[in-house]
């Protein structure tokens, strides 16, 4: 099995569900279990034995960019900065395509956690995605049934192969996406650099049958608001992560 080499942590986002937490801090460096969000998404990939992240910044960029150079060990860390715009979760993979190269990589947001599991969900995305035909993309899926954070009708269903089905209307599916995905840069094919959703990039590999799921083995925590906030560190305080 092949692991991706690099990753793109999503740093650059405003965190306005999170005010006023976010009000003289970026979402990212809020900390959880005494670690902010961005260093629990830049250890997750150390211990899979990623190489280098690119981290994009907008949102308190400044500070982003201190906290980050204290950081020791790997990954090697890049900087996207989108100062000048803030691209969305699609237009920041354009413009940080460059760095990130030709090769599948991960993609992580930086406000999502799962407790310790035996199997590394890096690793098992990295699995399927060896079984797959290409260009595609797999995402990571969380239960909603072991989900904290968020209340929906939920994102996806997915097959016996692992193909992801789009929730429709008013139906509720089983699973969110938990934050983290395999990306293959060639559906960034023809895409511009400028703000638009990921979701758009997703909606192309689904048109192909391309894109797939991988359920995530343990307990998903998305820090969405100042309530899931209190929540994951009342979660993790109890020694459950």
């Amino acid at each position: 099995m092949s692991l991706p080499e690099r990753a793109m942590v999503l740093a650059a986002g405003r965190g306005t569900r999170l005010m006023p937490v976010t009000r003289t801090c970026p979402k990212t460096l809020v900390e959880v279990a005494g670690r902010t969000l961005l260093s629990h998404q830049l250890d997750r990939l150390r211990d899979a034995g990623v190489k280098e992240a690119i981290v994009n910044v907008h949102h308190f960029a400044d500070k982003v960019q201190a906290h980050l150079g204290e950081r020791n060990g790997a990954p090697k860390i890049k900087i996207s900065d989108e100062r000048d715009c803030l691209l969305e979760t699609g237009g920041a993979l354009v413009r940080a395509l460059p760095m990130l190269g030709d090769k599948p990589f991960f993609v992580m947001n930086s406000d999502v956690l799962w407790t310790q599991l035996a199997a590394d969900p890096l690793v098992a995305l990295s699995q399927k995605f060896e079984t797959i035909e290409r260009p595609a993309a797999v995402l990571l899926l969380a239960r909603k049934t072991h989900a904290m954070g968020l209340n929906t009708r939920g994102d996806f269903d997915l097959d016996a192969e692992g193909r992801l089905r789009r929730r429709t209307g008013d139906e509720e599916v089983p699973y969110y996406y938990a934050g983290t995905q395999i990306l293959d840069p060639a559906l960034l094919d023809g895409e511009a650099e400028r703000p638009f959703s990921a979701n758009l990039i997703w909606d192309k590999a689904l048109a192909k049958g391309a894109l797939y799921g991988v359920v995530l083995d343990g307990f998903w925590l998305h820090v969405g608001d100042p309530e899931a906030l209190g929540a994951t560190n009342a979660y993790l305080a109890q020694g459950s992560g």
